[in-house]
């Protein structure tokens, strides 16, 4: 035989130089739960080792992702009740204990990378990404609303604002209104390929963001459909994002790599709750070795073509690369 391809694996030298594939904490951006008040780290039941945490809890959790390498984070409030209504107000008020974390963050730590989350959802009374009226989500009258969201981001001095309400038209809206205002630096890194999956279970525990009635599937993706997301893809292109997601990303590792393929901007990908609690309940059973399936999970997304992966594991895969 003139070709083997077993001489390329027969150490680890050979192996490590040429291996196709590279996985860093520098690819990770690290979803972090925020909670009003002080002292808190509450552990999300359905997502273990991830908390919900205040302020002042959160300051030494970033002092040490950042020495293991972590620079990006994504931030998603877990407001109160009480400060829900039906169009969103508190999301952009003045006392709004998220965006005075984001003031906090950003001067204590002007290094990192943060990331924001845009739509109703957090902060709506009735749980939907858009405004509801008579039980229909309204795309168009959502816009100004998301609009005033991701102005009071950028102002609270947010770096990457992230629509992820998936209302057709507002990266364009939202584009328009941070440039208007002078924010031409801050970027957009668009929820293009959402779908209405199984696994954002945990997630919406651990912000009490669920719809009060009804699902979300008139906006967010058909799981069967995978030429749509080359449609959201380019209308999120031509209106101006920095960057595409496909959400979730394990059961959509094919999405990823198509648009890798089809479009010169960053391709990122959320390898969201769901999926991270899978392997958390497998591995406490002893059914698998945690850091081994991590580690492998985020090499399959990146090697689907992702430069940026949103995972609750970034922790700590870091602490395993460290190792």
């Amino acid at each position: 035989m003139n070709i083997r391809p077993r001489r390329n694996r027969k150490s680890s030298s050979i192996r490590a130089m040429v291996e196709e594939t590279k996985i860093g904490t520098e690819h990770l951006i690290y979803p972090i739960f925020l909670k009003d008040g002080k002292g808190l780290k509450e552990e999300v039941s359905s997502l273990p080792n991830n908390y919900r945490w205040s302020i002042d809890m959160l300051i030494p959790e970033i002092e040490e992702c950042m020495e293991l390498g972590i620079y990006t984070y994504d931030i998603f409030p877990a407001v109160d009740e009480s400060l829900k209504d039906k169009v969103a107000s508190y999301s952009y008020a003045d006392d709004n204990f998220y965006l005075n974390a984001i003031r906090t963050l950003k001067d204590k730590f002007p290094e990192i990378v943060l990331m924001s989350d845009v739509a109703m959802d957090p902060y709506s009374s009735d749980g939907h990404d858009g405004l509801v009226q008579d039980g229909k989500i309204l795309n168009d009258e959502t816009l100004p609303i998301l609009n005033k969201m991701a102005l009071a981001q950028a102002q609270a001095g947010i770096d990457i604002i992230g629509p992820s309400d998936m209302m057709d038209g507002r990266v364009e809206s939202i584009r328009e209104t941070l440039d208007i205002n002078g924010y031409t630096d801050v970027s957009i890194m668009s929820y293009t390929a959402k779908y209405a999956s199984a696994f954002y279970g945990p997630f919406r525990d651990a912000l009490n963001s669920a719809p009060k009635s009804g699902d979300k599937k008139t906006y967010q993706m058909n799981p069967a459909n995978k030429k749509e997301a080359l449609l959201e893809a380019e209308l999120d292109f031509l209106e101006g994002a920095d960057m595409l997601m496909v959400k979730p990303a394990l059961c959509y590792l094919d999405i990823i790599h198509v648009l890798k393929e089809n479009f010169n901007i960053p391709i990122t990908a959320y390898n969201v709750s769901g999926e991270c609690a899978m392997i958390y309940a497998a591995a406490e059973k002893g059914w698998l070795n945690y850091d081994l399936a991590v580690a492998e999970i985020l090499l399959s997304i990146r090697r689907a073509g992702a430069d940026g992966i949103l995972t609750y594991f970034a922790k700590d895969f870091a602490k395993f690369k460290k190792k």
